[in-house]
């Protein structure tokens, strides 16, 4: 049998193997292979821990994507020794495009469109799963059954890390209990790392390319209302799933952030839902000053 560890370039697609993860016979109809999404540009600084993180992860069927929109750093330095060093025995593939892109966005719609995978899941350079268990405990929350219909969406709370990976705070914006479209008037309360969607979905609403910063918010939105329109099940793990990198685009450009986070809850809720909204993270900025 062929390793199940593919080092892949160009937009070239590798074969989907390995049929054991740790010794132990899988079974397809309720181990989904699970795509991680990982875009990278120049991101030396931060992309071992990403990739130590997913390399550490105890289930058995993960295909790693790495999108990689040319680095000129160590990037792919890091990326090939992941490669080298991958564990056959736990079944996980790995998956690397590097081609230039139009910005982030575009290099996720490649992770999109590249993935093979039943459910796909953004983790980006800094960003990391919360434990080695976490995609386990992910699949076993959703109850997976390969000819059924499965939730569309599966989702967690994050805690924020700084630059060298060490824990910040508890996201202030909580996952609610129950998760609709409209829990996303208040807000992105699911941060992006933690909200897992079936890749069929997810390969029908590519990321709007005319938003620079809140592509995601809208992404999440389009998503969650298809699945609701549909009686699609939101799945909420009730688990801390990802270390996020407090050092995003969105986070070094705030301002413009929000202005664009208006308009898209505008587009998706209506005018006086968004302005109150947006006044009301105003006086939440400032009492918490």
């Amino acid at each position: 049998m062929a390793s199940p560890t593919k080092h892949t370039s160009e937009g070239e697609s590798a074969p989907q193997t390995g049929e054991q993860g740790e010794g132990l016979p899988i079974n397809k109809n309720i181990h989904p292979l699970i795509t991680v999404v990982t875009v990278t540009y120049n991101a030396a600084d931060t992309i071992e821990r990403t990739l130590l993180s997913v390399e550490e992860q105890t289930y058995p069927r993960i295909e790693h994507l790495i999108i990689d929109g040319c680095s000129t750093d160590a990037t792919l330095q890091h990326v090939q020794r992941y490669v080298e060093r991958g564990n056959p025995a736990k079944g996980h593939v790995i998956r690397i495009v590097r081609e230039p892109d139009k910005g982030l966005y575009d290099a996720m719609n490649k992770g999109i469109t590249q993935s093979e995978g039943a459910y796909i899941l953004f983790l980006n350079a800094g960003d990391k799963f919360h434990e080695a268990t976490t995609i386990a405990q992910v699949v076993e929350k959703m109850d997976y059954e390969r000819h059924s219909v499965n939730p569309a969406v599966v989702y967690g709370e994050t805690d924020l890390v700084d630059n060298e990976g060490r824990f910040v705070r508890h996201r202030r914006l909580r996952a609610p209990e129950r998760l609709t479209a409209m829990s996303f008037m208040s807000g992105m309360l699911v941060c992006h790392q933690s909200f897992y969607v079936r890749a069929d979905i997810a390969k029908l609403f590519p990321y709007d390319l005319n938003y620079r910063y809140s592509a995601d918010y809208d992404w999440c939105i389009r998503i969650m209302k298809f699945a609701q329109r549909r009686g699609l099940k939101f799945v909420n793990t009730g688990l801390i799933l990802t270390d996020y990198l407090n050092e995003g685009m969105t986070t070094r450009n705030h301002r413009r952030s929000l202005l664009e986070r208006l308009r898209l809850m505008a587009h998706h809720y209506g005018w006086p839902a968004a302005i109150g909204q947006h006044l009301w993270f105003v006086v939440r900025a400032v009492v918490k000053k």
